[in-house]
């Protein structure tokens, strides 16, 4: 139940599944398998899919660092959007494309879930849409050294309080890949 109008169609995100992105990542094969699934599912179902791809940190168009990884094979029809910053919107075409596929909920898979998944998620929930993240489609790398926790315990936390949140008129919450359905409300 977005509260954006006429914006009734769902779209699956993919947030820099990229060779430079998730090389480390925790449960790297395991996420990458089950963004696969969606993605097939997606386009079986005719429902969006949107490629989100960092260009930060050497990861230029045309490096084999921002490419994304060879196990997943966009469509030449999906929309890609290059970003600069954490949250996927921030300075970059991704409301536009969304707007254009008359999209209002979101369905959030990616790289890393400390960073870029918490931005997007949150600034997509701010904007108005619904949003609902992947719980086993996500992924970080072990940043621990740094002192953050380490990555599973990030993953488990993001889907904990992601779960539970909530804004008026808008939906969130999480889903397991399995249970996906890019019909209705999950």
């Amino acid at each position: 139940m977005t509260t954006l109008e006429n914006r009734p169609n769902t779209a699956l995100i993919v947030i820099d599944v990229q060779n430079g992105v998730v090389a480390n990542a925790y449960e790297r094969d395991t996420v990458v398998a089950n963004i696969n699934q969606l993605v097939e599912k997606a386009h079986n179902e005719q429902v969006p899919v949107v490629w989100v791809q960092d260009i930060g940190e050497g990861r230029t168009p045309g490096t084999e660092s921002f490419e994304v990884v060879p196990e997943l094979t966009p469509a030449p029809a999906d929309p890609r959007v290059q970003k600069e910053y954490g949250d996927s919107f921030e300075a970059t075409t991704l409301e536009s494309v969304l707007s254009d596929l008359a999209v209002g909920k979101l369905v959030v898979t990616g790289a890393q879930t400390d960073a870029c998944i918490r931005s997007t998620i949150h600034g997509a929930l701010a904007r108005g849409y619904d949003t609902i993240l992947v719980s086993d489609a996500h992924t970080t790398e072990d940043l621990s050294e740094w002192g953050a926790p380490p990555p599973d315990k990030v993953i488990a936390h993001t889907n904990l309080y992601w779960t539970y949140q909530s804004a008026p008129g808008r939906t969130a919450g999480t889903v397991k890949t399995a249970d996906v359905d890019f019909g209705g409300a999950s």
